[in-house]
């Protein structure tokens, strides 16, 4: 995914081999047609690849091969192969890419990739199902498929509802790696190396076609090339364009995609509202946001001016970030009388990924300002509070519209006289689809072979299945009990307490120590007023305009039982599943930007050798500079000041 330049690209001649699984000859010409040469300004699609079907078999994820451009490897380097190039190995892709930073790619972004291929399949099951195509999926038995359960006892109506769905005749079989002429039509408008287009190709059946779309000449031809290598040039189609020319061009009802991707290097703002237009009728809608520092708080005029949405620096950022992504999808779609329904958002490493389907509707549009909300969060004990946009009231068939009522909050916290921070609007409905969630997570526990990061993925999605669905945003036991200075209660304790108070509560994935609750504030301070008096806090060193002080002065509404529950420990921490795993490597977050020039960058860790102490470094080339007040004799730094004391060398 590359950073589209002002300039144009000129008319591009490729020439290389193809893979050798493939049965045409060794040697293949990829032309990229861009026009005539009177004409030649204009950009235009890239032509089909056309290269005999063979899908390669499943091989390890996440394998490099590295080639050096030395003469020695010559003879033993793979046929298809181009010196100083590497062959990264992920799922049943092959992928070439280059050793210079000309192509972006990031290796701790398969359990994306991995979970995009899993909602994908689904998708399209649930999907052409409906055209009388059934799935065939390698690794899954055929008219088997496993029902997972997050209680003791699995649901009669979901088993019956899935050997209803399993019993349905199809009249035509879509297979892994195949052109399905009633399949779905996918495009990645920001492929870069177009690693996850020849997963989606090789990985996920009933595809009609994949496009690989990226505006550098570069990626665009490596695309080309991946697509030969590993065999999937009938389906997957390479492409140079700019990425919103083209959506705005597919607007057309019959020229729609079904399913669009959109990974971009940073933020994905300004792909939007063409991504909202050319998506089909109940299309899918897959986009990722890795500009976590502007969507958690620290630039919230910036997070405004690109999502129409003030970011708050709070405990619960990392939901709020998928609520704001969310808000502006729905608010874009709405100019064109359209609406988003979440499937799945979730919050990963650096970086959040929401999957939407995008309906037309007039009348279900009238209902977004209903579904988005305010926030009132307090600066100094965390408590918020949501204020909805709009007001819908039905009375039998007839709906009215009103502005909502409020504010919830008075100009001060009731519980600790701090003011509040406004922060929003944000997307304050559902953010999944539980009963789509389990289909995925399903299928996932069924064939974990099928992914490297299956386990994660299972973790994580049964997270999402035991959260609050109505309840936004969320709590963490160690910031409030930071509030009050005071020890840490047990998880269990804390969440067994709420429970006892006639209260829901559950885990977030967003956050290990977060706690969705539909207990309003007053109840959680009481809470953490009985939990003190067990474990108490000296009152003595506490001011009495801190919110620790103005909170423990006031008694507990309530008695509160912390005694465990047997239904406070959810099922996925006692099956013990990778929910929240370490680091997966060093140095795993965002890497560099690729360069138009194909610069070799150096590594993450000499840059941080390189950054580190630059303020002490300052201070050693200032020792060079002689002490001004030093010579005035009013210098009161001593040996402490940054400039230098010795006297001046007098020139002969």
């Amino acid at each position: 995914m590359l950073v589209r330049t002002a300039r144009l690209l000129p008319i591009i001649l490729v020439s290389h081999p193809l893979h050798p699984s493939c049965t045409r000859s060794a040697t293949h010409t990829f032309w990229w047609s861009l026009g005539s040469a009177a004409a030649g300004r204009g950009l235009r699609s890239m032509e089909p690849l056309n290269t005999t079907p063979e899908v390669p078999t499943a091989k390890p994820p996440a394998e490099c091969v590295s080639l050096a451009p030395t003469d020695t490897d010559e003879e033993t380097r793979p046929a298809g192969l181009l010196p100083g190039e590497t062959v990264i190995k992920e799922g049943k892709a092959a992928i070439l890419f280059p050793s210079a930073n000309e192509v972006f790619y990031n290796p701790v972004q398969e359990f994306n990739r991995d979970l995009t291929c899993a909602v994908l399949t689904e998708f399209a099951r649930e999907v052409l199902a409906q055209r009388g195509v059934k799935l065939v999926v390698p690794g899954e038995r055929e008219g088997e498929r496993v029902v997972v359960s997050l209680t003791e006892e699995a649901d009669e109506a979901d088993v019956q509802t899935e050997q209803k769905n399993g019993a349905e005749a199809p009249t035509a079989t879509a297979l892994v790696g195949e052109r399905c002429e009633h399949g779905l039509r996918v495009l990645e408008a920001l492929s870069a190396s177009g690693l996850r287009s020849v997963r989606f190709a090789l990985e996920v059946p009933g595809l009609q076609s994949v496009t690989a779309n990226d505006f550098s000449a570069k990626a665009a031809a490596l695309i080309g090339r991946n697509a030969d290598y590993n065999g999937v040039g009938h389906l997957l189609r390479a492409s140079c364009r700019d990425a919103s020319m083209l959506m705005y061009e597919m607007r057309g009802k019959k020229e729609r995609y079904d399913v669009i991707d959109l990974d971009p290097y940073g933020s994905p703002a300004s792909f939007l509202d063409a991504a909202v237009q050319a998506v089909s009728e109940g299309g899918l809608l897959c986009i990722t946001c890795t500009d976590m520092a502007v969507m958690a708080g620290n630039s919230g005029e910036t997070c405004y001016s690109k999502y129409g949405s003030v970011s708050i620096k709070a405990k619960y950022c990392h939901e709020m970030a998928l609520r704001i992504i969310l808000h502006s999808l729905d608010q874009r779609a709405g100019v064109y009388q359209r609406y988003i329904q979440p499937l799945l958002a979730v919050s990963v490493d650096f970086y959040i990924r929401v999957f939407v389907r995008i309906f037309t509707g007039q009348a279900t549009v009238k209902n977004s300002a209903s579904k988005q909300a305010l926030v009132y969060n307090c600066v100094g004990c965390g408590s918020f509070h949501l204020q909805r946009m709009g007001r819908r009231s039905s009375n039998g068939k007839h709906v009215k519209y009103s502005p909502a009522n409020g504010p919830p909050v008075g100009p001060e916290c009731e519980h600790c006289g701090q003011r509040h921070q406004l922060g929003g609007p944000i997307w304050a409905e559902p953010i999944h689809d539980v009963a789509f969630v389990q289909k995925v997570l399903s299928a996932v526990s069924g064939n974990p072979s099928r992914f490297g990061t299956s386990k994660r993925i299972e973790g994580m999605l049964s997270m999402v299945t035991e959260e609050l669905d109505d309840v936004p945003l969320y709590y963490t036991v160690d910031s409030l009990s930071s509030t009050i200075h005071c020890n840490t209660p047990p998880l269990l304790q804390f969440r067994s307490a709420l429970l006892h108070a006639g209260h829901r509560v559950s885990l977030s994935h967003a956050c290990k120590n977060g706690i969705k609750t539909d207990a309003p504030p007053a109840v959680i301070w009481d809470v953490m007023r009985c939990w003190e008096k067990t474990n108490p806090v000296k009152r003595e060193k506490l001011t009495e305009t801190s919110p620790a002080f103005k909170i423990l002065s006031t008694e507990p509404g309530s008695e509160v039982c912390f005694t465990v529950r047997e239904d406070a420990n959810p099922q996925s921490r006692k099956r013990h599943l990778t929910r929240f795993q370490e680091n997966p490597q060093a140095f795993w977050g965002p890497k560099a930007r690729a360069k138009a020039g194909g610069s070799i960058v150096t590594d993450l860790q000499d840059k941080s050798k390189k950054c580190q102490n630059k303020r002490k470094n300052q201070i050693t080339e200032l020792k060079n500079i002689h002490c001004k007040r030093f010579k005035q004799g009013t210098c009161t730094h001593g040996d402490q000041c940054c400039y230098s004391h010795e006297p001046e060398q007098k020139a002969e």
